[in-house]
């Protein structure tokens, strides 16, 4: 506890961090699956420090190394990386601090590990855990696949003696058992906490003009805030980017058809500026540890509820109020039933990917609770309604819509089993279009035979036929949608049939309203005028200080940290030193400038 409290400010443990670390310093191995922001690192850095030697960390990814080692150093730890970034001279420094027993931690990249001389070296220092985080990606069918992953079980053979730990956040219980085999971690004791994230607000609409519902999304909610939207298609990211920067929002591109360089400098003004949203395809975000991400928007339907969940839990790693919003339409799940079928992979694989998508449009079409479906999903209990997410703040309401589906089904029958929703929908609702003049279809039964609805309630009710799997869409001609086996019993009138009444968010914000800062609004709404101009203050004195030592601000303090000393008001170090996240370094670094800034705005 001493350590804890001495190094990261926290008083108690979370969850089963405590049971971790006394597994680990007992010399067992362990399987860590615990929600973003939950705490794993702690379960490996607290016995890297409290056991002689030092702690190996496996980590994906370059920009998450340096993010983690700056915020350990600055936290008074002794951490290092070994990566791509540095010169041949100062990896040969990192590995003399590593012999001669100056490092607790080091931090190196899957690729780096497997390297001769890295094994080398690893045999000639005193290792006290191998930490494998971002475990999930040694699944060769999840959504984060690493091939230099699936070498790291030379760890187990090279070193049997040292405990090994492989941390996720995202695994349902495939890509569980996946992890133990490919790891050889079926000795080790798992510990699998509650997916539940309840400050992060989920939220689904229907698509109907994104590019102005995220606009309107932004301007209500989220003006000023840092956030990332994410794209399926790298050149749909750069046409979002350049529009967001039209409209006036600090967006900048990021995918793996842009250089290096360009990549490096987008992350970095990304995690080191407040405010800037980052347009992405899934290339981006994985293992970014910036904790005070508002929201996370999709514009284009994920292929999987764990690269969804995964996506989602980038925002409001401080525990503060977060959105996740996804705009989702038809188009959506065609275009990603058409790449499954289009994809190399073999027919095990690709079976797989389609029931990974049908639980994610599943997620979309509930009417009941999506926290509940999205953590069913992972084998995660939440029995009650979570009244943070759209479904339990605007309760869904659902109509019968047999002799609809009847006239949709019918439709697609007359017309050949050929055509996509838009000219079905013409049909049915009577215009007598070139293309509906073309092929005759002003002259059968189902002609016009659909004017109760309006074209956006026909494109519903197409999208929730395909996606309760009433409709197949032909993959390997032109989309068109056809019969299936469970479209016999709705023509016989057998099976009925319940739509869900979409809510499309309003595309203009409403007239009066002003952009509002969600931070502010919602983590600030009780505080007075003074209060909020010492969370200024105090913002500006963190930004001042990362700027002098080159780290992103929240690695001085998180934003959790300075709402906890606007509410306390402290006037002494003793009274600091309690806050959550002051550690002793940071308290002997920071504190008195802190309590002059505090004393300045105490009444």
């Amino acid at each position: 506890m001493g350590v804890l409290r001495r190094y990261f400010g926290y008083e108690h443990f979370r969850g089963f961090q405590r049971e971790v670390i006394e597994h680990v310093l007992g010399g067992g191995d362990a399987l860590v699956i615990m929600p973003t922001g939950g705490g794993k690192s702690l379960c490996f850095q607290i016995p890297s420090l409290l056991r002689p030697g030092v702690g190996v960390v496996i980590s994906p990814l370059i920009a998450l190394m340096q993010d983690q080692v700056g915020a350990l150093r600055q936290n008074g730890i002794r951490a290092a990386f070994i990566n791509s970034s540095l010169s041949g001279w100062e990896v040969m420094q990192v590995v003399n601090e590593a012999q001669s027993g100056a490092l607790d931690l080091l931090y190196m990249a899957p690729e780096r590990i497997l390297l001769d001389s890295s094994l080398d070296l690893l045999s000639r220092i005193p290792v006290v855990l191998f930490a494998i985080d971002e475990a999930h990606c040694v699944s060769q069918w999840g959504h984060d696949f690493r091939p230099h992953y699936l070498g790291l079980n030379v760890l187990a053979e090279r070193f049997p003696n040292v405990p090994r730990l492989a941390l996720t956040a995202t695994a349902d219980p495939p890509t569980r058992s996946e992890i133990i085999a490919r790891l050889k971690l079926e000795g080790a004791r798992q510990f699998i906490a509650g997916f539940d994230r309840p400050n992060i607000r989920y939220r689904v609409t229907i698509k109907d003009n994104p590019k102005k519902q995220l606009q309107t999304f932004l301007e209500q909610e989220h003006r000023g805030d840092s956030g990332i939207v994410y794209c399926l298609s790298r050149a749909r990211v750069d046409e979002m980017a350049r529009w967001m920067v039209a409209q006036g929002f600090p967006a900048l591109p990021y995918h793996a058809g842009l250089d290096n360089e360009t990549r490096r400098r987008h992350q970095e003004r990304f995690i080191f500026e407040n405010g800037t949203i980052m347009v992405a395809t899934v290339a981006f975000g994985m293992g970014i540890d910036k904790p005070d991400v508002r929201f996370v928007a999709h514009l284009d339907l994920p292929k999987s509820l764990e690269a969804y969940y995964q996506e989602t839990g980038r925002a409001g790693r401080d525990g503060l109020h977060a959105d996740a919003f996804l705009t989702y339409g038809l188009e959506d799940v065609v275009l990603l039933r058409q790449l499954i079928e289009g994809s190399q992979a073999e027919e095990r694989i690709k079976k797989i990917e389609h029931r990974k998508l049908e639980s994610m449009i599943g997620f979309c079409e509930t009417s009941h609770c999506r926290r509940r479906v999205l953590l069913g999903y992972f084998g995660d209990n939440h029995p009650h309604s979570c009244n943070n997410c759209d479904t339990c703040l605007t309760p869904v309401t659902t109509w019968d819509g047999l002799v609809v589906a009847q006239k949709a089904l019918s439709c697609v029958f007359r017309t050949g089993q050929r055509f996509g929703a838009v000219h079905l929908i013409d049909v049915l609702t009577g215009k007598a279009n070139e293309k509906v003049l073309k092929f005759g279809h002003d002259k059968i039964s189902t002609f016009g035979i659909g004017k109760e609805l309006t074209t956006n309630e026909w494109r519903s009710v197409f999208r929730q036929l395909v996606a309760g799997n009433y409709l197949e869409v032909d993959l390997e001609g032109h989309g068109g949608l056809r019969l299936c086996e469970a479209s016999r019993p709705v023509l016989r009138g057998e099976q009925p049939v319940f739509f869900r009444t979409d809510v499309i968010l309003p595309k203009k914000a409403r007239k009066g309203s002003k952009p509002a800062n969600t931070e502010r609004a919602r983590s600030l709404a009780s505080h007075t005028s003074q209060q909020e101009g010492l969370w200024e203050a105090l913002r500006s004195m963190r930004l001042e200080l990362a700027k002098e030592q080159n780290v992103p601000p929240y690695v001085i303090f998180h934003d959790a940290t300075l709402h906890e000393i606007v509410a306390a008001m402290p006037t002494t170090l003793d009274e600091l030193g309690r806050i959550h996240g002051v550690g002793t370094r940071k308290l002997k670094n920071h504190g008195e400038r802190v309590l002059q800034i505090v004393s300045a705005y105490r009444s």
